[in-house]
């Protein structure tokens, strides 16, 4: 996995590819505790959890001083390896399940990430603002949106303007209809090489000003 993440990710230094090799056994150890990832998805832990969370860096590489928000969470994901990647980018990683924002905080605590940020709450509740918010398909798109509203900070930090990068995969032409003309699609099989990304699609959408 070592050369795998180098030959994707040039930029990465020994000290954060020595963290993110280090994630499948923290994982492991902490499944035997609290499942926060399914048994058949730990066995493939480096291709379904590391390499898709890190799949955002192909597309943006947040600039020092972005705050990101992870909603739904889960066990860390896409929030904690990219923390590993970005360390001067806050990420506030939110999930409702108490037992999930237990494993991340301890994760983090591990690896001693002090850019993370972990609340067991719903998104609904948060009052702060970020530049981008981020997920994993924890609900369908439009409902997802709906959460995001009104926590979006202005100006513009990066490249990309502030907005949602949502990790999902399939046919997303339904979901997505009502946002046809705002929305972009990257294709994630353009950049791995990997047969779990063939249909599995980062959704970004610029926040509403």
């Amino acid at each position: 996995m070592r050369e795998v993440l180098k030959s994707y990710f040039d930029f990465i230094s020994d000290p954060q590819l020595e963290k993110m090799l280090s994630l499948e056994a923290i994982y492991n150890e902490w499944n035997q505790k609290i499942n926060v990832i399914s048994r058949k998805d730990i066995s493939n832990f480096n291709t379904n959890h590391l390499l898709h969370s890190l799949s955002l860096a192909k597309i943006i590489r947040f600039k020092p001083g972005t705050s990101v928000l992870d909603i739904g969470t889960g066990g860390g994901f896409p929030g904690i390896p990219l923390a590993i990647m970005f360390p001067e980018t806050k990420f506030t990683l939110v999930d409702s399940i108490r037992k999930k924002t237990i494993v991340v905080t301890e994760v983090a605590g591990q690896l001693k990430l002090d850019n993370v940020y972990v609340e067991w709450t719903r998104a609904e509740t948060l009052v702060n603002q970020f530049d981008f918010i981020i997920s994993r398909a924890v609900t369908a798109f439009p409902v997802f949106e709906k959460w995001t509203r009104g926590k979006f900070r202005k100006p513009d930090l990066n490249e990309l303007k502030n907005g949602i990068l949502y990790l999902k995969g399939g046919d997303l032409k339904d979901e997505l209809f009502t946002f046809r003309n705002r929305v972009e699609i990257y294709e994630l099989a353009k950049y791995f090489n990997e047969s779990f990304f063939k249909e599995k699609k980062l959704v970004y959408l610029p926040a509403s000003k």
